[in-house]
């Protein structure tokens, strides 16, 4: 189940927070009960079974209960043995799940790793190593830390927060009134999370940025990129509003993510309005650490090199974390050398004073900046970067009365050849090579392109009635994506009358023939007869 997805997760959310909600108007603080609602909407949220090895499936929530005792003695270790080298083995251990949950899947094929929200638990447990390292955390409770990294309503999109601050909240009993106090807050985020979501970025989606998502030229992809630059803002902003109207019923008071960022007057700012958790963390953690490091070691000579260096660093950070295709490495790429710029440009500006803070430059200025941004989340969208092809795609991609057209893609295997068995209504019809060269194929990445495969269905499948189709992998038999599927259509009167001609003429020439001893049939035959008496 997707968190804030659906109104179904908020139908059972209010059942399961009801509990909580009622202590709450009575001025009692359980923690007790906290702890038992979120395992509830963990449980419910971590459902699936992630396939480690094709044959081999965990379930979700295992797989989030060993990363999380995992974590838990790694900054057990890192309190017990507090040195530099134990401090960058727990760093390297604390990242190493999150690595292989974006690795793995590339390196070897057919393998998953991972579960929802494994991105920003790695931010929290980080955060939790970096505070001993600094000596602001002398212990650890299993019952707080569980709860910081697993709060379930950040979980899957944040807000990241910091542990020393959830801490707090978490210790502290909240009275009636401050509870009432969160449930009005609450409410209004939850309004706002509704607004954004479910009201405006749905309508911008279908009515904006659908229609344009496929279109091809300059003006295709300016509207798109308006699009996109909305859409995720409403999109991301509600589903930070959900998380923070739930922790407040929690008690715990998120921290924000949003500050209409659209409103920057220059890339600096936007830094401090967008995603506003994420790059803080980024900043405190990556960035300023970078800078004492190289001023210590006095890595450069330059004044200003270290900033710049520091900036590419912690966005080239950002974008893998993101993910490891073009177009996220592209984007924290940008985004370093745009801050870069415009850090030269700031103190530039200061000596000379070219440009002032009058109001029609302060409208430039902002106009100028969310160009700069929205082409950035172009970027980050993948328009303009296509994605790789997938290790693995094996898809059945159009079947109807005529044809049965699809793929065969394998990318450790892409040489061999590949054959696939057509069958209609369980009966064998034909074997071939799923060699048919395609353009698209050649430009998405998927080798010379030589991997699609066509079958044209036989008369007797156009006579009205529906047939099931269904494309196997010839060496395992198994069915591949999109397969079966039921066609249908209209019965072709001309066609199914020269069919069954023909049918007629071959039974009367055989009967006609002087028969002589058969030879046996092929065990895996090319292509296998119409049934008698097809219609």
């Amino acid at each position: 189940m997707v968190p804030f997805g659906d109104f179904e997760y908020f139908g059972l959310l209010l059942y399961i927070l009801l509990p909580l909600i009622v202590l709450g108007f009575f001025g009692i603080s359980n923690r007790i009960w906290t702890l038992a609602v979120m395992a509830v909407l963990l449980v419910l949220q971590a459902t699936g079974a992630v396939p480690v090895r094709p044959e081999f499936h965990v379930r979700e929530i295992y797989i989030i209960l060993g990363y999380t005792v995992f974590q838990a003695l790694v900054a057990w270790g890192l309190l017990k043995f507090r040195s530099r080298v134990v401090f960058y083995s727990a760093i390297a251990l604390c990242v190493m799940p999150l690595v292989a949950s974006k690795v793995l899947p590339s390196l070897v094929p057919h393998t998953a790793f991972g579960f929802l929200g494994i991105s920003y638990i790695t931010f929290r447990s980080l955060d939790v190593l970096f505070s001993i390292q600094d000596g602001l955390i002398k212990t650890i409770s299993p019952a707080p830390y569980t709860a910081f990294l697993l709060f379930v309503p950040a979980l899957s999109s944040g807000p990241i927060d910091r542990y020393r601050r959830f801490l707090k909240d978490w210790e502290k009993a909240r009275d009636r009134k401050e509870f009432l106090e969160d449930f009005d807050i609450a409410l209004h985020r939850l309004a706002r999370g509704f607004l954004y979501k479910f009201i405006i970025a749905a309508l911008i989606k279908t009515y904006w940025l659908d229609p344009w998502s496929t279109g091809r030229g300059i003006g295709s992809l300016w509207m798109y990129m308006y699009a996109y630059t909305f859409y995720l803002f409403f999109d991301f902003a509600g589903y930070s509003a959900f998380a923070i109207a739930v922790g407040r019923l929690m008690g715990v008071r998120l921290p924000e993510n949003f500050d209409r960022p659209f409103l920057s007057k220059n890339i600096r700012d936007f830094w401090n309005r967008w995603h506003i958790s994420l790059s803080f963390w980024f900043r405190d953690h990556v960035y300023m650490r970078f800078l004492l490091a190289a001023s210590k070691g006095k890595w450069f000579t330059g004044k200003h090199t270290s900033s710049y260096c520091g900036l590419f660093l912690t966005f080239g950070i950002m974008g893998v974390w993101h993910g490891l295709s073009l177009h996220y490495i592209l984007y924290g790429i940008y985004h370093a050398a745009l801050l870069s710029f415009y850090d030269w440009f700031a103190r530039w500006n200061k000596t000379t004073k070219r440009f002032g803070d009058s109001a029609l430059q302060i409208l430039f200025n902002r106009l100028a900046t969310f160009h700069a941004i929205a082409f950035g989340l172009l970027l980050f969208s993948g328009r303009l970067t296509p994605p790789p092809p997938p290790a693995l795609e094996k898809i059945l991609e159009k079947a109807d009365t005529n044809e049965v057209v699809g793929l065969m893609w394998d990318r450790v295997a892409a040489k061999k050849e590949v054959k696939v068995d057509l069958y209609v209504d369980d009966a064998f019809i034909e074997r071939r090579s799923a060699d048919v060269y395609r353009e698209d194929l050649r430009d998405r990445g998927f080798g010379d392109g030589r991997h699609g495969f066509r079958f044209v269905l036989p008369w007797w499948v156009r006579d009205g009635r529906p047939h099931i189709v269904e494309v196997r992998e010839a060496t395992t038999l198994e069915p591949i994506k999109g397969s079966p599927q039921t066609v249908e259509g209209e019965r072709n009167e001309e066609e199914i009358r020269r069919g069954e001609e023909e049918i007629r003429k071959a039974r009367d020439a055989a009967e006609g023939a002087v028969q002589t001893p058969a030879t046996p049939a092929p065990t895996s035959p090319e292509r296998a007869p119409a049934p008698s008496g097809a219609k």
